[in-house]
């Protein structure tokens, strides 16, 4: 699997270029499974999931898709595995939306999906957008939003060995200025990148490369 993990979506035309490489073919030849789930557990998550389908928040779904699927992780364990198991092992990509991290990541496993990843085509491009971005670390660090959903884990994914913190120096969220994300990196054992809304990164083999029209920060592995 190629990954493309952004802090707000396909937001600039460098981070559209890199998804498009990554693809290996046109975005309208490309087909997409769309997982909107991670924005339930907070105040007004159904309406910002709206607007993220919808195309109003995020650029993401509106890029002119050859087709998308809709991928509600919570409804997973109540119907046939067999029903949304094809439409992923087919996709071209997985889209991946933002919202409470740890909720979502309790959802990927709960419903099968996090087990699913490993076995699809080495093709397949995982997008993350914030959160799932976060997801695919090996370490979420200290959150600064409540644990307050009864389904959440601290365990990510693991899918890449960096960390990864959104919205550096975003004004929505004031304990991401540079030294904020800064003392969230320091008890962290692997690498931790803390990405712009301009900025992304692409894993490729193993290869991280940063794509960015904006300004990001590296911090190395602990020694």
């Amino acid at each position: 699997m190629k990954y493309l993990l952004t802090s707000s979506g396909i937001s600039n035309a460098s981070i559209e270029r890199a998804l498009v490489d990554l693809l290996g073919k046109p975005i309208s030849e490309a087909t997409a499974v769309v997982v909107p789930t991670g924005m339930h557990p907070f105040p007004g998550g159904g309406e910002h999931g709206y607007r993220f389908l919808i195309g109003q928040s995020g650029r993401m779904l509106d890029l002119g898709w050859k087709s998308i699927s809709l991928l509600e992780l919570t409804a997973l364990p109540s119907i046939k595995r067999e029903y949304w198991v094809e439409a992923v092992e087919a996709a071209d990509a997985l889209l991946i939306w933002g919202g409470h991290a740890p909720y979502l990541c309790y959802w990927m496993r709960e419903s099968g999906l996090a087990d699913l990843l490993p076995t699809l085509r080495d093709d397949v491009v995982y997008v993350g957008t914030s959160a799932s971005s976060m997801m695919a670390g090996p370490e979420f660090g200290e959150l600064d939003y409540e644990l307050d959903p009864p389904a959440y884990t601290l365990e990510p994914l693991g899918l890449v060995d960096f960390s990864f913190m959104p919205h550096l120096d975003h004004p929505m969220f004031p304990g991401n200025s540079l030294a904020g994300v800064e003392e969230w990196a320091a008890p962290l054992k692997a690498p931790a990148y803390a990405l712009d809304d301009e900025s992304a990164i692409t894993v490729v083999d193993g290869k991280v490369e940063v794509i960015s029209e904006g300004h990001w920060h590296l911090f190395e592995a602990k020694s």
